[in-house]
């Protein structure tokens, strides 16, 4: 059966999902995504997507195409209709449709898609056994907490990692990691500290980030949002990635450095455990 896609309004099979070639989109990559899991028929951190859906929106003068709850009525509409019991639901939001020009109208109407794909979240083998990251200088622009279709940067990051067998880039400024190329990224110490770079404008303000920050600070571990470098990275006793898509995903290599033991770490399964438990039971 045909997936079924979600387009202004109306629900269609995705061979008759058409979008303007002057969507300024795809012209301008002038939009912005979410991207929500799905684990058991259930969206998982929805309402922190939705409302960081809202604010990338605002902070490029797009209008929300819906109220926040008639879009998640669309997400669960098509989790219905695809049948989707594991996987991820994708939102877009475009500026709209106008002849092809760098300046834009106030009233533009925006355009708004959604998709489910079907993916292996719990039991994807990155998940259980841990993956490999590379080490690739950070060249995208300055607005990295908006979440845009702006992708280029982390497209090529990956592309070259992939390469050299590396399953995620975590990129690298001034001497510092800000993120993975689609995730957030962070270490545990020596010394039993967890640390990720806190949110600014160098970074997205991840969701599963904000969900495992709370299930860490829930369990008294110890918590330090700040920077840390490569180095630092190297030396750490375990390491790992957190997005919707990839939940809490153990690294066991960063470039050719082995992290602990090379196998995910107790910390890290304590809070796999614990942030699944939670998804199941929302």
């Amino acid at each position: 059966m045909a997936r079924i896609i979600y387009i202004n309004g109306d629900y269609v099979a995705e061979d008759q999902a058409k979008v303007s070639v002057f969507d300024r989109g795809f012209l301008f990559a002038d939009a912005i995504y979410e991207v929500s899991a799905v684990i058991g028929g259930k969206l998982v951190d929805n309402d922190l997507h939705l409302a960081r859906l809202e604010r990338s929106l605002n902070e490029i003068f797009i209008p929300m195409p819906l109220q926040r709850d008639e879009i998640a009525q669309v997400q669960r509409e098509l989790i219905a209709r695809n049948g989707l019991d594991e996987g991820v639901v994708y939102l877009q939001v475009t500026r709209g449709v106008a002849d092809r020009d760098f300046g834009f109208a106030d009233d533009m109407k925006p355009s708004f898609i959604a998709f489910t794909q079907q993916k292996n979240l719990v039991n994807a083998a990155s998940v259980q056994n841990g993956v490999a990251v590379g080490i690739v200088a950070d060249s995208r622009w300055a607005r990295r907490d908006i979440k845009t279709t702006m992708l280029l940067a982390q497209v090529l990051a990956k592309k070259s990692v992939n390469a050299g067998g590396f399953h995620e880039a975590w990129m690298v400024e001034d001497g510092f990691v800000t993120e993975g190329a689609s995730s957030t990224a962070f270490i545990l110490t020596g010394d039993g500290v967890l640390v990720t770079r806190p949110n600014s404008q160098a970074i997205l303000p991840g969701c599963t980030r904000r969900a495992v920050i709370k299930i860490a600070e829930d369990r008294q571990l110890r918590l330090e949002e700040r920077l840390f470098t490569v180095e630092e990275a190297f030396e750490a006793a375990e390491a790992f990635l957190t997005s919707a898509s990839s939940l809490v995903t153990p690294v066991n290599r960063i470039g050719d450095r082995i992290i602990g033991d090379g196998k995910p770490g107790p910390v890290t399964r304590q809070l796999q455990k614990i942030y699944l438990e939670l998804a199941l039971a929302d």
